[in-house]
């Protein structure tokens, strides 16, 4: 009779795949001599928990890592009352591209988009890939006086950088953009700020797409739900103490 082959060991099998994931990722790993160090350990720790908070086509954040940066900006907006600024870009026309030209030239269009945003933005805000063609920025201390002209920077950043195709065809992509500042010295919500954005962004596309819309006056009246969280605890407190 013959013996059944023993199972895989599923630890094993996990490994693995983090490791395949990591080498797709284009992550350098370390030596083969190295595994089961302490070092090695916390770089495939490190690796994975990148990997996780990345958009994987763009290499920008993903959703869930601006809802993490949205959530501790507006905390630090209700504690400090300095200005922030979010902005949501969506690439006009994308349809069409995917649809004269094919998925990997929308893919392309995509990428390239994507360096163009990293290329705007200082050490201290977020990018991100917000959605299928729709990105979002977060603009620490950014002055309502200098918002639209933050805006229309990026705006014409995109506008000005021509992207090549895989067919080898150039093309230029605009984008209309949606801007709102958080309530200064108010514990706002992450939904109620991107509501606001996500208006200046429809106001925009509304207008004609390729141009920018924010609030006027930068800052909205103050709801009644973020009067009900003016004295709200901070869900970073501990991180502080």
């Amino acid at each position: 009779m013959a013996v059944p082959p023993s199972p895989a060991d599923p630890r094993k099998l996990q490994l693995a795949t983090a490791l395949q994931l990591l080498q797709q990722s284009g992550r350098v790993l370390p030596e083969p001599a190295e595994i089961g160090q302490a070092a090695w350990l916390q770089a495939l720790i490190d690796g994975l928990c990148e990997l996780s908070s990345r958009d994987a086509l763009t290499g920008l954040s993903n959703r869930r890592q601006f809802e993490l940066a949205l959530a501790r900006e507006i905390d630090r907006v209700a504690r400090a009352g300095e200005p922030a600024l979010m902005l949501l870009i969506d690439i006009d026309h994308f349809k069409k591209v995917n649809d004269t030209h094919g998925h990997p030239a929308g893919d392309q269009v995509l990428k390239a988009i994507g360096r163009v945003l990293h290329d705007c933005i200082r050490p201290m805000d977020t990018v991100a890939r917000f959605g299928g063609e729709e990105f979002a920025m977060i603009l620490p201390n950014c002055p309502p006086a200098f918002g639209h002209a933050v805006a229309e920077r990026v705006r014409m950043k995109v506008l000005g950088r021509p992207i090549a195709l895989p067919t080898g065809q150039e093309i230029s992509i605009s984008v209309s953009i949606g801007g709102a500042f958080a309530p200064q010295w108010v514990r706002s919500s992450a939904p109620l700020w991107i509501e606001r954005a996500d208006q200046q962004l429809y106001r925009a596309k509304a207008e004609g797409r390729n141009r920018a819309c924010l609030e006027q006056p930068p800052v909205s009246l103050v709801s009644a739900e973020e009067k009900g969280m003016l004295f709200g605890t901070s869900q970073f407190q501990d991180f502080d103490e």
